[in-house]
């Protein structure tokens, strides 16, 4: 089936990249958030984006007027994902939170509509379970900041059909991305082998054994990262990277995951990274 009309749940960074990516390759796009004052600053940061691919020679002013007239914006949920064919929830990662829009989803979408959600490492077997149709219910994780990064994980839940599977693959690649199937475990690929670099770097951090600025240029230098993990903890968000360490130490049961306690301290003091202004740099 292709895949031409699309709502997403969710106008913060991984929602609005995800709009941008899809409206820029010609779908129609809905863009869904309680927040009307989320879906304006949404709106504004897919035009920045777009401006900068101008700057680049990507794109030119007609492609970029194209692409917004292709979004819509609604704080309604339901009417957002009436008529679309794929509804792709991009959320906060919290499990109650993603349950409860799920279940919503499930009564508001079409009874053929595929229901994805952008989890970072949340089971899509569990989330599938909270709907009537876990056959049309897969994982798309995409990777920030959506436009730019190539990677969508496609993570099959336990009953996810073939043709859902498909359809979203052969979407993915209508969209420039690169997807690379994966079986629902907890953090899938990415976040599996990402979150223990991170968490190290931060008990590394906390022990005194260098500085933040120390510890990521050793990665970028000594293992020719582009980023350091701290940096890119940052860029991630403090909040996420902890919510996706306390479901690997949940899921596991293995204190490998165990979250550092700073980050735990600086989550708790609002300090989330780039998108507060500081975390383990200071931002402007």
């Amino acid at each position: 089936m292709s895949l031409t009309r699309i709502a997403v749940i969710g106008a913060g960074t991984m929602g609005n990249g995800i709009a941008h990516v899809a409206a820029s390759h010609g779908k129609s796009v809905t863009l869904v958030d309680i927040d009307e004052d989320a879906l304006d600053r949404a709106l504004v940061t897919i035009g920045r984006n777009l401006d900068r691919q101008i700057k680049k020679g990507a794109l030119d002013e007609a492609a970029k007027a194209a692409t917004l007239d292709r979004i819509a914006r609604s704080t309604d949920m339901a009417a957002g994902a009436a008529e679309a064919q794929l509804v792709i929830e991009a959320v906060p990662e919290r499990p109650e939170l993603k349950h409860r829009v799920m279940e919503a989803l499930d009564a508001a979408a079409a009874p053929d509509a595929i229901l994805a959600t952008n989890t970072s490492s949340i089971s899509v077997t569990e989330l599938g379970a909270r709907t009537g149709r876990p056959d049309r219910v897969i994982g798309m994780h995409f990777m920030n900041p959506v436009p730019v990064m190539q990677l969508v994980e496609v993570i099959r839940g336990l009953a996810t059909s073939d043709e859902t599977t498909r359809s979203v693959v052969e979407l993915s690649e209508q969209m420039g991305k690169v997807p690379v199937e994966v079986n629902d475990f907890p953090g899938f690929v990415s976040n599996r082998v990402l979150l223990p670099m991170i968490n190290e770097a931060v008990f590394a951090l906390m022990e005194g054994v260098a500085e933040a600025e120390a510890i990521d240029t050793v990665m970028k230098l000594g293992m020719n990262h582009p980023m350091g993990p701290l940096e890119l903890a940052d860029l991630i968000g403090l909040d996420t990277c902890l919510s996706i360490l306390e479901v690997l130490h949940r899921d596991f049961g293995d204190d490998r995951y165990r979250p550092s306690p700073l980050l735990r301290k600086y989550v708790a003091a609002g300090w989330l990274g780039r998108k507060s202004g500081r975390g383990f740099y200071g931002y402007e």
